[in-house]
Protein backbone atom coordinates (compact mmCIF):
# COMPACT_ATOMS: atom_id res chain seq x y z
CA UNK A 1 0.00 0.00 0.00
CA UNK A 2 1.29 3.43 -0.91
CA UNK A 3 1.65 6.02 1.85
CA UNK A 4 -1.27 8.42 2.26
CA UNK A 5 -0.14 12.00 1.73
CA UNK A 6 -1.20 14.53 4.35
CA UNK A 7 -0.76 18.25 4.78
CA UNK A 8 2.76 18.56 6.22
CA UNK A 9 2.72 18.88 10.00
CA UNK A 10 5.27 19.09 12.78
CA UNK A 11 6.35 15.96 14.60
CA UNK A 12 3.97 15.11 17.43
CA UNK A 13 5.32 14.55 20.94
CA UNK A 14 5.44 10.74 20.60
CA UNK A 15 7.23 10.82 17.23
CA UNK A 16 9.75 13.32 18.52
CA UNK A 17 10.39 11.36 21.73
CA UNK A 18 11.03 8.11 19.83
CA UNK A 19 13.30 9.84 17.30
CA UNK A 20 15.24 11.63 20.06
CA UNK A 21 15.69 8.32 21.89
CA UNK A 22 16.99 6.49 18.82
CA UNK A 23 19.17 9.37 17.65
CA UNK A 24 20.74 9.68 21.12
CA UNK A 25 22.90 6.69 20.16
CA UNK A 26 26.35 7.56 18.85
CA UNK A 27 27.00 6.64 15.21
CA UNK A 28 28.41 8.48 12.20
CA UNK A 29 25.84 11.12 11.22
CA UNK A 30 23.84 11.00 14.48
CA UNK A 31 24.62 14.59 15.40
CA UNK A 32 23.47 15.89 12.01
CA UNK A 33 20.24 13.85 12.19
CA UNK A 34 19.53 15.13 15.72
CA UNK A 35 20.01 18.68 14.46
CA UNK A 36 17.37 18.06 11.77
CA UNK A 37 14.55 17.34 14.23
CA UNK A 38 13.38 20.96 14.54
CA UNK A 39 13.07 21.14 10.74
CA UNK A 40 11.37 17.75 10.27
CA UNK A 41 7.76 17.44 9.13
CA UNK A 42 5.45 14.46 8.69
CA UNK A 43 4.26 14.31 5.06
CA UNK A 44 2.44 10.96 4.86
CA UNK A 45 1.11 8.07 6.95
CA UNK A 46 1.64 4.48 5.87
CA UNK A 47 -2.04 3.63 6.07
CA UNK A 48 -5.20 4.43 7.98
CA UNK A 49 -4.42 4.46 11.72
CA UNK A 50 -0.73 3.65 11.06
CA UNK A 51 1.89 5.13 13.37
CA UNK A 52 4.56 4.73 10.65
CA UNK A 53 5.12 7.98 8.78
CA UNK A 54 7.13 9.57 5.99
CA UNK A 55 9.28 12.51 6.99
CA UNK A 56 10.77 15.47 5.18
CA UNK A 57 13.40 17.86 6.47
CA UNK A 58 13.02 21.50 5.46
CA UNK A 59 16.16 23.11 4.06
CA UNK A 60 18.53 24.53 5.02
CA UNK A 61 19.83 21.72 7.17
CA UNK A 62 23.09 19.95 7.83
CA UNK A 63 23.11 16.66 5.96
CA UNK A 64 24.39 13.45 7.51
CA UNK A 65 26.78 11.13 5.70
CA UNK A 66 25.42 7.67 6.50
CA UNK A 67 26.62 4.75 4.38
CA UNK A 68 23.07 3.30 4.24
CA UNK A 69 19.51 4.59 4.26
CA UNK A 70 18.73 2.83 7.56
CA UNK A 71 19.91 4.41 10.82
CA UNK A 72 22.25 1.83 12.43
CA UNK A 73 20.49 1.51 15.80
CA UNK A 74 18.78 -1.59 17.21
CA UNK A 75 15.54 -0.18 18.60
CA UNK A 76 13.67 -3.27 19.77
CA UNK A 77 10.26 -2.79 21.37
CA UNK A 78 9.07 -5.01 24.23
CA UNK A 79 5.78 -5.28 26.07
CA UNK A 80 5.60 -4.99 29.88
CA UNK A 81 6.31 -8.73 30.28
CA UNK A 82 9.52 -8.32 28.25
CA UNK A 83 8.24 -10.06 25.11
CA UNK A 84 9.56 -8.72 21.80
CA UNK A 85 6.75 -7.03 19.85
CA UNK A 86 8.71 -5.32 17.07
CA UNK A 87 11.23 -2.62 16.38
CA UNK A 88 11.46 0.99 15.36
CA UNK A 89 13.30 1.72 12.12
CA UNK A 90 14.45 5.20 11.13
CA UNK A 91 15.05 5.67 7.42
CA UNK A 92 17.01 8.43 5.70
CA UNK A 93 16.95 9.89 2.23
CA UNK A 94 20.19 8.69 0.63
CA UNK A 95 21.77 8.64 4.09
CA UNK A 96 21.48 12.42 4.42
CA UNK A 97 18.13 13.51 5.89
CA UNK A 98 15.38 11.89 7.96
CA UNK A 99 12.88 10.21 5.62
CA UNK A 100 10.65 7.82 7.62
CA UNK A 101 9.79 6.49 11.06
CA UNK A 102 8.54 2.88 10.97
CA UNK A 103 7.09 0.68 13.70
CA UNK A 104 7.73 -2.82 12.33
CA UNK A 105 5.54 -5.01 14.54
CA UNK A 106 5.36 -8.80 14.90
CA UNK A 107 2.06 -8.97 16.78
CA UNK A 108 -1.34 -9.91 15.37
CA UNK A 109 -2.67 -6.37 15.79
CA UNK A 110 -1.20 -3.26 14.22
CA UNK A 111 -0.01 -0.94 17.00
CA UNK A 112 -2.25 2.06 17.55
CA UNK A 113 0.53 4.10 19.16
CA UNK A 114 4.28 4.42 19.19
CA UNK A 115 6.14 2.88 22.11
CA UNK A 116 7.12 4.96 25.12
CA UNK A 117 10.60 5.22 26.59
CA UNK A 118 10.74 3.54 30.00
CA UNK A 119 14.00 2.94 31.85
CA UNK A 120 15.94 3.80 28.69
CA UNK A 121 14.09 1.21 26.59
CA UNK A 122 11.20 1.30 24.14
CA UNK A 123 8.12 -0.22 25.76
CA UNK A 124 4.72 -0.86 24.30
CA UNK A 125 1.68 -1.54 26.48
CA UNK A 126 0.08 -4.90 25.77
Amino acid sequence: MAPLSIDPRSLNADERAVLEHILSAEFDGASQLRNQLDRTEVTAVWGPDSVSVDLQVREPCEHAALPTELVPVDAHVHDPSGAYVGEILVWTDRGATLAALEFAWVTDEMPASLPVIMDGRLSWPS
